[in-house]
């Protein structure tokens, strides 16, 4: 193989950049050309290339973001769409792809190589921690430290007004980024797809509090919540328990966003390694992952098809934490 491309898409993550630069420089120490695809499956439709190598990613694994954007690509959905894709990375040579991202990347470079026969090897490049196959995702320490703080922030006002706060987190899916907020930031609640606490509990356990006579309290809700999100919950409290003084804090996007964490530049510089000699190697469709701090490499299949389970020992933890 003396050419690849390597690009990232969805949603972007703290790392992703850490993880450019070790493909880049895997490659380049390797004797291989790579080339960055500009805003994922829509560039790589409209041929934006540019050659990397060394000092191009110079000064970047500090940066949060992407240096390659990314860009949702409907073409990329239709037979036609991925023609003109393959049509591209024959044009300029391209033999192997490095994909950083998600569900969603993999699943289009899965069907991408069953079609046109162009192997990929993926890079878990998200803050939800969500995909099977690793134990931790790049960018998620840095989503989770980020998000820590803002719940430590708010609870200094929480505590100095008596109001009980409602943090949406992100986490579509899962409460990767919910649970260890709520353990590192003392909530009282955590409420996550994965358990289904419902709304009557949470009433139930704020009420407890109060006749205890605390009088704040942090609640913390994952966007992907089957209760709702954070002004859904804290709307139905309000009603059971009007003495309560209640707040909504919605954190959004500032999760995604910001210099990655050590463990995140580290650890998108080890898959980026891998994913490059992963595909040295003959691999494809495969995300190259960290179990155990041994590295793995996950059939795309499972990575999509496979839940990743929650942690049961951390919802304990919060149990037991927040009496």
């Amino acid at each position: 193989m003396k050419r690849i491309g390597v690009f990232t898409s969805g949603g972007d993550s703290p790392g992703m950049n850490a993880c450019i630069r070790a493909v880049v420089r895997t490659a380049t120490y390797h004797g291989i050309e790579v080339y960055g695809i500009m805003r994922g499956y829509s560039g790589m439709i409209r041929g934006e290339f540019v050659k990397l190598d060394s000092a191009s990613v110079s000064n970047t694994v500090q940066k949060g973001g992407t240096i390659l954007k990314s860009a949702r690509s409907h073409s990329f959905r239709s037979k036609e769409g991925r023609q003109q894709a393959f049509d591209q990375l024959v044009n300029n040579g391209i033999e192997g792809l490095v994909a950083i991202g998600g569900n969603g990347t993999f699943t289009g470079a899965m069907i991408f190589e069953e079609e046109f026969g162009i192997p990929t090897v993926g890079a878990p490049g998200t803050i939800d921690n969500d995909l099977y196959g690793t134990d931790y995702t790049i960018g998620y320490d840095t989503a989770v430290n980020t998000a820590l703080d803002c719940v430590d922030k708010i609870r200094d006002t929480a505590d100095s007004h008596d109001r009980c706060f409602f943090i949406e987190v992100m986490g579509r899916d899962s409460g990767y980024i919910a649970i260890p907020c709520a353990i590192g930031g003392g909530a009282e609640i955590v409420m996550v797809p994965e358990t289904q606490m419902s709304v009557e509990a949470a009433i139930e356990t704020l009420q407890n509090g109060w006749h205890r006579h605390k009088t704040s309290f942090i609640v913390i809700v994952a966007e992907g919540d089957v209760e709702g999100n954070a002004h859904h919950v804290a709307a139905h409290v309000k009603e059971a328990i009007p003495q309560l003084d209640t707040r909504v804090t919605v954190i959004g996007h500032i999760q995604r966003g910001g210099s990655p964490t050590a463990s995140d530049r580290l650890l998108g510089s080890q898959i980026g390694i891998a994913a490059v000699e992963g595909l040295m190697n003959g691999m494809k469709n495969v995300m190259a992952g960290i179990i155990d701090r041994k590295l793995v490499y996950t059939p795309f299949i499972d990575t999509i098809s496979k839940k990743k389970p929650i942690n049961q020992n951390f919802m304990r933890m919060v149990e037991i934490l927040s009496v």
